[in-house]
């Protein structure tokens, strides 16, 4: 089969030429949150299981759970907690035919963002400091 000639017609533009709607960001950021509390999870079960396990195991999980990279994890999946359950909501509301015009989608999506951070360092000042 040979090359058929392009002619004057242009590329199709690559996915970074489109500039993506709010709603589609909040909603892959829902997907990605989903997979962040998962890595949280798995800490908090191996920390978990290394408690039933032994002393030593148990000094190895709380050593790595207490790590600036087990604070981040946890944080992270902190966050991602608020952020999913923020998202949650706002699937209830497009269920119920709510909030699906443009302009109210964009709103949600900001008050998802803005929400999930304020609920994380509240949760942060009630429960840990």
């Amino acid at each position: 089969m040979g090359d058929i000639p392009r002619g004057n017609r242009p590329l199709s533009p690559h996915l970074s030429v489109y500039r993506l709607p709010m709603a589609a960001i909040t909603s892959i950021m829902t997907r990605i949150t989903g997979q962040v509390m998962l890595a949280g999870l798995l800490l908090i079960v191996w920390w978990l299981v290394a408690a039933a396990a032994g002393p030593r195991a148990f000094a190895q999980a709380d050593w790595v759970v207490r790590s600036w990279l087990g604070y981040l994890v946890l944080l992270g999946s902190l966050w991602a907690l608020w952020y999913h359950f923020l998202a949650g909501i706002r699937h209830f509301f497009y269920d119920a035919g709510l909030l699906l015009n443009r302009q109210d989608a964009h709103q949600v999506s900001w008050f998802i963002i803005v929400g999930s951070v304020v609920l994380t360092v509240l949760t942060l000042i009630l429960f840990v400091f």
